[in-house]
């Protein structure tokens, strides 16, 4: 019996060579609002044509099998309602949707199944179903570069403007309805500050580290 070589699965090629004739095909005929080289878009990924204007890449963003792209009624025409900075790397299943707008600066990565979303289902009128109330007014949200979204959160803003720092880290599973300063670790449902990484010391501390710190300092100040 012939022994099976290592390495890729040759049908894998198929994939990687769909993917690049859709990123192609995407240049070519939907009007983005810019779009960089190099480029991936698998063939599964939803984006409708109608909402390209309001989206713009980076050079090298990379988005997984089924992702959605969603914008919602969009007004502010002078600036894209979703930007992509270069280097983004988006995870199978994710979706992102935009009313007012969502920046991602460059390299940020995602997980698997993560849902950024800047508004809401409207749900206030109780004699309505909720379907038929459209959405609520939404805020804005800043992901900074180089941020890492875990598998399954939620970068959820309901109003105002919710920016996550450079550098920080979601946990898996977390719900973010707030902002967080640059080199933060959060985790939860809500989301709260696990650690943070300090310049003076150069390496990451828990927030009872940072707490204790805090204490000792302000001891040694009293005296």
């Amino acid at each position: 019996m012939p022994v099976a070589s290592e390495g890729p699965d040759p049908l894998s090629y198929f994939s990687r060579a769909a993917s690049k004739l859709h990123s192609q095909w995407l240049r070519m005929t939907y009007p983005f609002h810019k779009f960089g080289k190099g480029i991936s878009i698998h063939t599964s990924c939803e984006i409708a044509r109608g909402n390209a204007s309001h989206i713009a890449f980076g050079d090298y963003v990379y988005l997984a099998p089924d992702v959605w792209v969603n914008i919602e009624a969009h007004v502010n025409v002078a600036a894209p309602a979703l930007s992509f900075g270069s280097g983004c790397r988006i995870g199978r299943r994710s979706v992102i949707s935009a009313k007012n707008q969502i920046i991602f600066e460059d390299d940020i990565l995602l997980a698997p199944g993560v849902l950024v979303m800047d508004h809401n289902h409207e749900y206030s009128n109780t004699d309505l179903p909720i379907h038929a109330q459209g959405t609520t007014a939404g805020g804005r949200i800043t992901i900074e570069r180089n941020c890492w979204l875990g598998y399954g959160s939620v970068i959820f803003c309901g109003k105002g403007e919710l920016r996550l720092g450079r550098n920080s880290v979601v946990g898996a599973n977390s719900v973010v309805t707030q902002s967080f300063p640059a080199y933060s670790v959060v985790a939860g449902n809500p989301a709260k500050l696990v650690k943070r990484y300090d310049p003076d010391l150069q390496r990451w501390v828990s927030v009872k580290e940072d707490i204790q710190n805090h204490d000792a300092a302000a001891t040694t100040g009293r005296r």
